[in-house]
């Protein structure tokens, strides 16, 4: 029997364990580690509350975690409750698929005024992870800035635009939905370094914000390239494209008519943020594109700014022990090999790229590779204790281990919580999630 540990139980874990069930059949034992006592990640506290239609692929892996060779193991702390190195005595082989919780830093002066974050604890607050339930960002502003032109960017102004109709049948905790809601926000402003033709925003997502009930987005015709140019770029960001120029054709009028405004900056860097005590402004240096890179012209100009949300980007959180690239932000690895019987997948292996399926064929091919190192017998002796030494160890040590079926009450009394046309209430306190659990 072949023993393998998961760390981490979103997408990318999962994945992996569907991987190895169909690579060895019933010779499998996977236990899928995670610190919360709640699987699925970021499809849990990274996805947006409003697309519910993306968190259905949880159901896939619920399949996978109902098999009786792959096992839930919630409530456990890698480094506080159990080491990497105990895990590599009980498990023939460890993957790490702890994604990339941690924002990457601005790297600017004013980074730490008050009312700045990044999008990780910003969407984290929103979607009720138990670690950023408490932000409470003050929202009473009149003007707002996201930094980045990815998807999770497009997502932070997108949420902060809404009204309470619009968020009806997504899953945004209650303590959120309050403050964005009643929020002052009037302005919302999108900064990207560079042009329209590098956003890296798809078209749906980038589509939904020209349906808004009470927000309008703007773009600035002088910043959309000759539409000739179009022809040369991929058809998704063409159709990304097609929608700047789509906003940059709304009326006046039909502005006027919608209080909130999201307003497109691009070919701005921001330097600084300004401000006493919490932030002010953002001092941006305009950009001009030269060969796919952003250039800084000299030319500065302030924005104003009571609220920053930074989504440039994440970084693994390093684990003492693993090699890790500093400079990548994620494990030092080899296609997914860190060191003997120690590997790596998802955005702990490649950094935070891809969507969420693009962890399918990543967790497939780990597979392949653990298992060409276990028929070269680079492993070592396979068969080890696994799972029965591990419940043994946390038994002597007082975890409090989360399974999957506890994982279920837990869902069951999120669900009796939901305010009316939610999907549930997250508990946003591990606390009270074990309290439901037991």
């Amino acid at each position: 029997m072949r023993h393998i540990a998961i760390i981490g139980s979103g997408p990318a874990g999962y994945y992996t364990a569907e991987a190895a069930q169909k690579q060895w059949g019933d010779d499998i034992r996977v236990d899928i580690f995670d610190a919360l006592p709640v699987p699925y990640g970021l499809i849990r506290t990274g996805v947006a509350p409003d697309h519910q239609s993306i968190k259905g692929v949880s159901r896939r892996y619920e399949k996978t975690a109902l098999t009786d060779n792959v096992r839930f193991v919630g409530n456990v702390a890698i480094g506080k409750d159990i080491t990497i190195g105990e895990l590599q005595e009980l498990y023939d082989a460890v993957v790490l698929a702890t994604g990339a919780p941690n924002d990457r830093q601005l790297g600017i002066p004013g980074e730490q005024l008050g009312n700045v974050f990044g999008s990780a604890a910003f969407v984290g607050w929103y979607n009720g992870h138990p670690q950023f339930a408490g932000l409470a960002p003050d929202l009473s502003g009149k003007h707002a800035v996201v930094i980045g032109m990815g998807n999770v960017a497009l997502d932070v102004a997108r949420i902060m635009a809404k009204t309470a109709e619009e968020f009806a049948g997504s899953d945004i905790v209650g303590h959120a939905l309050d403050a964005l809601t009643s929020s002052g926000i009037e302005q919302i402003t999108i900064m990207g370094r560079r042009g329209p033709h590098q956003i890296m925003m798809t078209p749906k997502e980038l589509g939904e914000l020209g349906h808004l009930n009470t927000a309008s987005p703007r773009v600035d015709k002088s910043d959309l390239p000759d539409e000739t140019e179009d022809a040369f770029l991929e058809p998704g960001i063409r159709k990304s494209v097609t929608h700047l120029r789509s906003f940059a054709a709304i009326p006046e009028d039909i502005h006027a008519e919608k209080p909130v405004e999201v307003e497109f900056d691009f070919y701005a860097n921001p330097v600084a943020l300004e401000g006493e005590g919490n932030v002010s402004s953002v001092k941006v240096e305009r950009t001009e594109v030269e060969k796919g890179r952003a250039i800084g012209t000299g030319e500065f100009y302030s924005v104003p700014a009571d609220v920053v949300i930074a989504c440039i980007g994440y970084r693994t959180s390093p684990i003492p022990d693993v090699p890790f690239d500093e400079r990548a932000g994620r494990f030092a690895n080899d296609e997914g090999r860190i060191l003997t019987g120690l590997y790596c997948v998802g955005w702990a292996r490649r950094g935070p790229s891809g969507t969420i399926g693009t962890n399918r064929p990543d967790g497939y091919s780990l597979i392949e590779k653990i298992a060409e190192d276990m028929d070269a017998g680079l492993l070592g002796r396979i068969g080890k204790a696994g799972r029965e030494g591990f419940d043994a160890l946390a038994s002597t040590r007082g975890i409090d281990v989360v399974t999957f079926q506890d994982w279920k009450k837990i869902e069951e009394a999120e669900t009796a919580a939901a305010r009316d046309g939610a999907p549930r209430e997250k508990f946003t306190d591990i606390e009270a999630m074990i309290r439901a659990a037991n």
